[in-house]
């Protein structure tokens, strides 16, 4: 089994959605690790020593409203064709090339401005990036082209020799925002775009992890995934001190089109509310809002499967949902044999995401990729969203560079050619350890192995669940209070052959046991949560166990 980290910070990421007999398309890579300080950042006094003047030229009108408009004609024309790099020095560039290019700090966009909190570095066209980006900056009401050329990057070593001097390029693949994140002094690294419509931000204090994208089309279907990309970028320029960024963003794809708008707010937890304006051109078997695409290799739950010093390695290891009534779901993530899917259907949740919730670095030990620093992201649907379900993908894996997870929204109604839809929501990066409100214990760990006696052989076939619930309610019961407590267990197309809940007094947390039988190739849906006094007194966990 793998024991490879993944790739240098410095170097772009190979990370790829498996492809799958279902259809799962391949992920477009976001490159580096892109960590925050990943490399000796520059303070804002460095960052403008070769300032770049703002635009002089006349601009074109511009608005939401009005890129909304435009978006709204594109959808009854055939697809525009994609953008190409031209022969020679962009189109020859390897992998091997590109990791040694990077933007020039110095160059950074927006840092002539006294008391900016933002400045954009872009990313450089080549290897894997072959549709120029456009790239805008609006100020008022007015956009002018943000053009960008072989001067504002740094080429090393055998790039270097490739590398024309003061070539105008034809755009970029994509662009990052830095601001003072971490430090009053460092414009750490605080957003990336690149990709398709993918994209990765950063709470106070976190690593890059999951990814968020503009939109998911026919994930996990029998159909082929369509990837809808963001063709066109307007940034606004920064006032002084403002704390939040506006990015408008064009999207393309032969099914649609789209015009996006992100207010990003850096933060302990950094927020980004979102609003997309999508026009159909064809029918849409599947349409995904608000995805978001991790890694799950191993946990607690199937440990035994990879031989790595490393006792766990994710990104993320849990989907939470908060339904419309305020009852929360943990489904525990898995790395399944074969592709899985679950569907929660809802009403307009209160929030959905991905969560890393282990933060102690002991259950990693992983000094390089640090998983306890990788984000949290919760998704918060603003408006009414109807009926739908949030569904989660699970794909198998063996390797930490796969991404290998995917959860989004399903509208209940299916897009039809013709239709326009609006979406609104934010999403929440950050920590976002469980909220100890008092109203609910949280799951804590979930763990699986053998079932029967622990220590004793067993033929029976069983799988024992472990759950550890801790906080809320819970938290001041003695022991003795187990008989007070009920767990209700649900298992759909297994057996629950024993169950035994208790509490672990050192450790201040509650412990269902049980052991399920079923078929073999049986997929199981397992839920369970403990009541009493006439409510709930946990979280509903959740998992899907496909019996091998």
């Amino acid at each position: 089994m793998s024991h490879a980290h993944r790739p240098a910070p410095a170097s772009p990421t190979r990370r790829t959605l498996l492809s799958s007999a279902c259809g799962l398309a391949a992920l477009c890579v976001l490159p580096g690790g892109l960590r925050a300080q990943e490399t000796a950042p520059e303070t804002a006094a460095e960052a403008t020593e070769m300032p770049v003047a703002a635009p002089q030229q006349s601009g074109l009108p511009f608005s939401f409203d009005l890129l909304t408009e435009e978006m709204r004609l594109a959808a009854q024309s055939a697809p525009a064709a994609r953008g190409s790099l031209p022969e020679g020095f962009l189109s020859g560039l390897t992998y091997d090339d590109y990791r040694l290019i990077r933007f020039d700090p110095v160059r950074a966009r927006f840092a002539e401005i006294e008391a900016s909190r933002f400045q954009l570095h872009a990313f450089h066209l080549g290897w894997l990036f072959k549709e120029p980006i456009h790239m805008f900056e609006v100020s008022g009401t007015e956009a002018r082209p943000m053009d960008f050329s072989t001067s504002d990057f740094i080429y090393e070593r055998e790039a270097a020799a490739h590398a024309p001097q003061g070539e105008t390029l034809p755009g970029v693949a994509g662009f990052r925002l830095h601001n003072p994140l971490n430090r009053p002094d460092v414009f750490d690294e605080l957003i990336a775009f690149q990709g398709a419509s993918y994209f990765r931000a950063l709470g106070r204090g976190s690593l890059y992890g999951l990814s968020a994208r503009g939109l998911a089309v026919n994930t996990g279907l029998s159909v082929a995934e369509e990837f809808p990309r963001f063709t066109k970028f307007w940034i606004t320029r920064p006032e002084p001190g403002n704390s939040t960024m506006t990015v408008f963003a064009a999207m393309e794809s032969d099914s649609l089109t789209g015009a996006y708008r992100f207010a990003i707010t850096p933060g302990l937890n950094t927020e980004i509310e979102v609003t997309a304006r999508l026009f159909f051109r064809a029918d849409i078997e599947q349409l995904g809002i608000a995805p978001l695409t991790s890694m799950f290799l191993y946990g607690d739950r199937n440990r035994d499967r990879f031989d790595d010093f490393r006792p766990r390695v994710h990104d993320s290891d849990g989907l939470a949902i908060t339904r419309a009534g305020g009852d929360r779901v943990w489904r525990s993530l898995n790395n399944p044999l074969r592709l899985a899917s679950s569907y929660f259907a809802e009403a307009t949740p209160q929030s959905f995401g991905l969560y890393q919730r282990e933060r102690d670095f002991e259950q990693y030990q992983d000094a390089t990729s640090h998983y306890e620093r990788r984000p949290s992201v919760r998704v918060e649907p603003i408006g009414d969203w109807g009926h739908g379900a949030v569904r989660l993908v699970e794909i198998p894996s063996d390797l930490e560079v796969n991404d290998n997870i995917v959860a989004f929204w399903v509208p209940e109604a299916k897009a039809r050619a013709g239709e326009s839809r609006e979406f609104s929501y934010r999403l929440i990066w950050g920590d976002l350890t469980p909220e100890e409100d008092g109203e609910l214990a949280y799951v804590k760990a979930a763990r699986a192995g053998e079932g029967g006696v622990s220590g004793v052989e067993n033929k029976d076939g069983t799988r024992k669940f472990v759950v550890d619930f801790a906080g809320g309610p819970l938290a001041h019961l003695p022991p003795e209070a187990a008989d007070k407590i009920k767990p209700v267990v649900s298992v759909i197309n297994g057996e629950l052959r024993t169950e035994v809940l208790f509490k672990v007094p050192s450790e201040n947390l509650w412990r269902l046991v049980v052991d399920i039988h079923a078929e073999k190739d049986a997929t199981v849906e397992l839920s369970a949560h403990l009541a009493g006094w006439s409510r709930k007194l946990t979280e509903i966990w959740a998992y899907q166990w496909i019996k091998s």
